[in-house]
């Protein structure tokens, strides 16, 4: 594995805030829990295999307001462990407005990336 891919790297919102980190493939938020991945081709899916968007050249998240095709669901990668995240975060790149057809995820939608054990899919307790 290359340097590139063992580095925590973290993604922004549009207002600028580190809102999740990757640490290839898995994303995490700010406090160290799993909540998706990404695969090769930068597609972001949630814990459970489902699509969530895109991550751009920014390091922000988005995905489109309105789509009429399904992205069929992932195997997600074994469950790892939780992360410890750095003290301090650099501070984010200058980053477009986006276009109206695009949603900043982890800004308007942070519910698509949640934790194994929350979510509106997770496994009842009794």
């Amino acid at each position: 594995m290359n340097s590139a891919q063992t580095k925590l790297i973290p993604l922004y919102t549009t207002r600028g805030d580190a809102e999740a980190f990757l640490f290839y493939p898995h994303l995490f938020n700010r406090n160290g829990e799993w909540i998706g991945f990404i695969t090769a081709r930068r597609e972001v899916y949630s814990v459970l295999g489902e699509y969530v968007g895109i991550l751009t050249d920014e390091r922000r998240i988005v995905r489109k307001r309105a789509t009429f095709t399904l992205v069929p669901r992932l195997t997600p990668p074994p469950h790892p462990s939780k992360i410890s995240l750095p003290a301090t975060i650099p501070l984010p790149p200058m980053m477009p407005e986006l276009p109206h057809s695009l949603i900043d995820v982890l800004l308007e939608a942070p519910e698509r990336l949640h934790t194994i054990d929350a979510g509106e899919y997770r496994e009842d307790l009794d």
